[in-house]
């Protein structure tokens, strides 16, 4: 299995595609993808990352694993292709926008738009198999893309990280927060948000007013 990646990427982690674990996990993905329905399709497992140069991250936004229900992943985390129905938890990041921010929730859950302007929608785990929720998990996603954290926190400065949930706020440990904003918060899900550890977070703002401070182009959410 080739890795399709944006060049930019290729170049900064080209040691980890190098490197046996690496070689191992593709192995171990591509045996998955012949044998059972996984997600996403194969040409989005690294569409973050094609969607998002290096040099034009802003904002990462760190998810868990990827959507395992069919035609919903897309690559990007919480994202979903154009006419499929909001998961939940996408749900309340609209309505934490929209109270935020004023804004409208949008008919679309394609955050395609966030990524062309520099929100690194990162999942730690880039793969799953249809219907089984962390099936790929500790196979080797969780060391790449630890390693992709801290590329961004060593290589870039002023960048801002939403921590969202307990397992996103654990990769603090991989970012100089003297350097970038770190925001963390509950996780949307309703599980989270309905006992109030999501709502009035304010992240959209405090990313933006960040930005602005910086003399960068704040985010159209």
């Amino acid at each position: 299995m080739q890795v399709q990646i944006h060049p930019s990427w290729e170049k900064a982690l080209r040691a980890e595609f190098e490197d046996p674990y690496f070689q191992n996990l593709i192995a171990f993905v591509k045996e998955e993808y012949q044998n059972t329905l996984c997600f996403p399709p194969r040409g989005l497992i690294f569409n973050a990352f094609n969607k998002c140069p290096l040099n034009d991250v802003k904002v990462v936004v760190l998810g868990q694993d990827p959507y395992h229900g069919k035609g919903q992943a897309d690559g990007l985390c919480f994202s979903v292709p154009e006419g499929q129905s909001h998961p939940p938890s996408l749900q309340n990041i609209f309505k934490e926008i929209n109270k935020d921010l004023g804004l409208t929730i949008p008919k679309s859950g394609n955050l395609h738009h966030w990524a062309k302007q520099g929100v690194f929608l990162l999942n730690a785990t880039l793969t799953v198999r249809a219907h089984h929720a962390g099936s790929h998990q500790k196979k080797g996603w969780e060391t790449f893309t630890n390693r992709v954290i801290e590329l961004l926190s060593q290589e870039r400065e002023n960048l801002v990280f939403f921590l969202w949930g307990g397992y996103a706020k654990q990769k603090i440990k991989w970012i100089d927060t003297q350097k970038h904003l770190v925001l963390t918060s509950g996780h949307p899900s309703p599980l989270s948000a309905n006992r109030g550890y999501w709502f009035g977070n304010k992240h959209f703002s405090q990313c933006n007013n960040y930005l602005k401070g910086r003399g960068e182009t704040p985010i159209q959410w």
